[in-house]
This record gives C-alpha cells, sequence and structure tokens, in this order.
C-alpha cells in the first residue's frame, strides 16, 4: 500500500536518504580505516616493561604505610604499589625493616637471605 503513494516531497526525501546512507557508509570504511592504522602502530610499539621490584602499600590510620616488598610479577602484592629500584627494595629491607613477602621472596633475588 506503501509503494502505491508518492509526491515530489517524498521523493526528495527518499534521495536524501539513500545520499546519508552513503555517507554513513563512507564514514564507516574511514573509522575501520583509522582503527587498522592506529592497530598498525600500537603492535610495533613495545610493550612497557614490567617494573623489577615493588612496594605495596596499606592504608593505617587514614595514612598509606609500606607492607613488603615485591617482585614486580607478584599477585600478592595487591594493587596500591610503587616501582622501587634495587637499592631501594635493599633500603627498605635492611634499613627500614619492612618485610619481604614470603610468596614471591624479593630478598632472594638481592642476595639479602636472613
Amino acid at each position: 500500500m506503501h509503494e502505491d503513494l508518492s509526491s515530489p516531497e517524498l521523493e526528495k526525501l527518499r534521495f536524501l536518504h539513500r545520499v546519508q546512507l552513503r555517507q554513513i557508509e563512507q564514514t564507516e570504511r574511514w573509522i575501520g580505516a583509522e582503527l587498522g592504522r592506529l592497530s598498525e602502530i600500537a603492535a610495533r610499539r613495545p610493550l612497557p616493561e614490567e617494573p623489577g621490584l615493588i612496594l605495596s602499600y596499606l592504608r593505617k590510620g587514614g595514612r598509606s604505610a609500606p607492607d613488603a616488598v615485591h617482585v614486580g610479577d607478584c599477585r600478592l602484592a595487591g594493587r596500591h604499589v610503587k616501582a622501587v629500584t634495587e637499592d631501594q627494595a635493599r633500603r627498605a629491607l635492611a634499613v627500614d625493616g619492612i618485610p619481604a613477602c614470603e610468596f614471591c621472596r624479593p630478598d632472594a633475588d638481592l642476595g639479602i637471605i636472613e
């Protein structure tokens, strides 16, 4: 029944609809091309290096306090961590009295076994 209806205004609107559909298709192709370009760039970029040693923190009395020294990929470290150098980790273990994680044993890697 709707196919039988026609007017100059309806024909203009159908034409506009076809033009807009082509513009949307073109925009989608441009988006696809840009995503492909960004994927290529990301594939060439080296992955960020994991920190070798980290210091985990806990909240005590409204402040964050160092909890333990961990190897960088230790799953027991928690969410609140800070990357540290080997010298900072040694100081934390030997001078500051911060314990080493008993699971990942960073003290063994650093040569500080008690």
